[in-house]
């Protein structure tokens, strides 16, 4: 019988699934802190009668497959659970198998740290945005504080960088990477466009150029093989099968060739007089007037795909010449633009009661609550009296969730010694544990724990213009030896958030903001395809996106903006104060301030829209795309982005957008009737 969706059923049936799952980490918990309590170990039989839940059991096969799957999950979680045997009368005796967690190996080293390496590994834990890492990172912070790690607030850093992972597959990937998983799922090439099936041992996972990458062993070509997440398909599937990642392997290493190993193309590209700035800017770009009207552009590109979409974002004001296969595509995609945009919408509908996007709660597995549970034992003696509202907020759940996690410490417990129970209570709103029983000091990190910090601190090292990195760099040494063996799988992940075009602007710009000195820009605004220049006073750098920006207060704009910094043709820090620190709100992305609603349907390769735009709605459409509904200040910029999409992204409604996107198209593939492609 196939289980329904937990969303499907009634109050009643959630509230006895909310039970179950209850009981499981009440078990689980009740068996860590048994293994824990004694080194002799236990017998089967012993903790048998010492957990109800086995006692229970309406069979003893189904007692004995029970205890083998809460093994089994205390392992996953790396819960280091061993079993040995002591000598025995009889030969095969079964009943001499004792199981035990050593402790050593169950807790967290000693390790202390300065105020300024608590502030390197609070900023380094903050840089995941989301997916299984960022959680990763949240909770490995929440050990170190027993630990030695400050947890005051850290001051806002003027550069505020993120590692995304939002791409298709990345947790199913990552786990695959970090267990040494064999896995096969369909792959569309790049050069090509064929999709195929790829059979492949992970050896890591990096990101760079706004995208994550995937590099293993391609088993059925025998050589080593880089797979983009967002060309992959089909969900990667478990094979049989083991492997061994090679020992010189280093994904940083591998992230750093990923550019020089690409063999530059060169393109050739009629533009309007006057127009395409951020083509005109591409590094080492050479520039021949026509006289025509028309200027000769030439320059490098590494991916036809980024070329093409580029190209064709310009409309008609850009011409691609050479290579045919670059012309071709461009083509293609102006072409299946035109044709999504006048064929009739799919149909799919909107769910009127549908929250919105940020409120859709995850559902929290077993496991999860099993490891928050055993965090929260030590940070409550680490914080003692703290109040619930306080230590809601440390852990990420409401104020009841945490209260129902203190109520179930409380009864979890060995069933026949009342003596080891632990000893917490609420008192006035307020948490207060005395006897933790074994619990008392933090699990000793698990290998998604140790990568989010060490690549968080990697990462933080890179980025242009730190002052002074020492404190950076100590506090990765002694995670590392702190860390043990854990610590080898940073090896397979890395994040190259700043690429060589923009590291120089970036350390201008953040020159400007830690001297408070105003900078003089020369600026491109794509909307207008116009240079302009302007003073601003800067007050922050963030990623988002993938794309650096710089928050500022401009004076030309009298009003604080957003700048991105691959757009800046020039900057240059001046000898003019910055004083407009407060003279305007932060420029926030969020389109729920915004005033027209635009509904688009997305095909795979931009299902990504729904996610950067903050889609208010989503839905799947009769024939398998999405669509999603979201709120612009401006459709300005549509046009250009479904001529670059090809054909993934339309657009449904208002139908006046819709009718811009057309001609906009239309009069891009006029240019190449008109001038060919020679």
């Amino acid at each position: 019988m196939l289980a329904r969706p937990s969303s499907s059923l009634g109050p009643a049936e959630k509230g006895i699934l909310a039970t179950v799952s209850a009981k499981r980490t009440e078990r689980l918990l009740t068996l860590v802190m048994l293994l824990l309590s004694t080194r002799r170990g236990w017998t089967k039989e012993e903790l048998f009668r010492e957990i109800e839940q086995y006692e229970q059991a309406s069979t003893p096969a189904a007692r004995e497959k029970l205890f083998d799957r809460d093994k089994a999950t205390l392992r996953e979680q790396g819960i280091p659970l061993e079993s040995f045997t002591e000598d025995s009368l009889f030969e095969n005796d079964n009943t001499s198998t004792r199981y035990r967690i050593d402790a050593e190996d169950y807790r967290l080293p000693g390790m202390s740290f300065t105020a300024a390496e608590s502030a390197a590994l609070t900023i380094a834990a903050g840089m995941w945005e989301e997916a299984s890492l960022g959680s990763a990172a949240s909770r490995a912070l929440r050990k170190l504080q027993g630990r030695g790690v400050d947890a005051e607030p850290v001051p806002a850093s003027p550069i505020d960088a993120r590692i995304r992972t939002n791409e298709p597959f990345w947790d199913e990937l990552w786990q695959a990477t970090s267990g040494r998983r064999v896995i096969r799922f369909g792959y569309r090439a790049a050069s090509t466009g064929e999709e195929r099936e790829r059979t492949v041992q992970p050896w890591g996972m990096g990101s760079r150029f706004g995208h994550w990458y995937l590099v293993g062993f391609d088993v059925d070509r025998q050589a080593e093989r880089w797979f983009r997440l967002t060309r992959m398909t089909t969900p990667p599937a478990v094979q049989p099968g083991s492997y061994t990642v090679p020992p010189e392997f280093s994904m940083s290493a591998s992230l750093a060739t990923l550019a020089a190993g690409q063999t530059g193309l060169h393109a050739t590209v009629a533009v309007r007089t006057g127009t395409c700035h951020i083509l005109r800017a591409r590094p080492g770009a050479t520039t021949t007037e026509r006289g025509d009207g028309w200027d000769t552009l030439e320059y490098t590109y590494t991916d036809q795909a980024t070329a093409a979409g580029e190209i064709a974002s310009f409309g008609q004001n850009a011409q691609a010449l050479s290579p045919q296969p670059l012309v071709a595509e461009v083509l293609r995609r102006l072409e299946s633009a035109a044709r999504a945009l006048r064929e009739a919408p799919p149909t799919f509908s909107f769910s009127e009661d549908a929250p919105p996007r940020s409120a859709v709660s995850h559902a929290v597995s077993t496991e999860d609550r099993l490891l928050r549970l055993l965090d929260l034992v030590p940070y409550l003696l680490n914080h003692p009296g703290v109040e619930v509202a306080e230590a809601a907020r440390a852990f990420g759940v409401s104020p009841s969730q945490l209260i129902r996690d203190v109520e179930l410490l409380f009864v979890s417990g060995p069933r026949f010694y009342p003596d080891g129970l632990i000893d917490i209570h609420l008192d006035d709103d307020r948490i207060h544990i005395t006897d933790p029983q074994s619990l008392g000091d933090p699990i000793r990190f698990g290998l998604d724990e140790v990568c989010a910090l060490l690549v968080g601190l990697d990462t933080l090292i890179n980025l242009p213009g730190l002052p002074d990195d020492s404190a950076v760099r100590s506090a990765s040494e002694k995670l590392r030896s702190g860390a043990g063996d854990a610590a080898r799988m940073n090896e397979s992940i890395a994040a190259r958030v700043t690429e060589d075009e923009v590291a120089p602007v970036l350390a201008t710009v953040r020159a400007g903001i830690e001297q408070r000195k105003q900078l003089h820009l020369r600026y491109v605004v794509p909307a207008r395809d116009e240079v302009t220049e302007r003073n601003v006073e800067p007050l922050r750098a963030f990623l988002h996106d993938d794309i650096w920006y710089l928050d500022a207060w401009c004076h030309r704009a009298r009003g604080r903006r957003n700048f991105r910094l691959d757009r800046m043709q020039q900057v240059d820090v001046t000898d003019l104060p910055a004083t407009a620190e407060a003279e305007s709100p932060p420029v926030i992305f969020d389109p729920s301030t915004a005033d027209q609603t635009v509904v688009l349907v997305l095909g795979a390769g931009a299902r990504w829209i729904a996610q950067s735009y903050s889609a208010v709605r989503t839905a799947e459409t009769n024939d398998g795309r999405l669509a999603a509904e979201i709120r612009l200040n401006t459709t300005g910029r549509l046009p250009s982005l479904v001529a670059s999409l090809g054909g993934e992204c339309t657009v449904v409604m208002p139908g006046d957008a819709r009718k811009d996107a057309l001609s906009f198209v239309d009069a891009a593939l006029n240019v190449y009737g008109q001038h060919g492609s020679n």
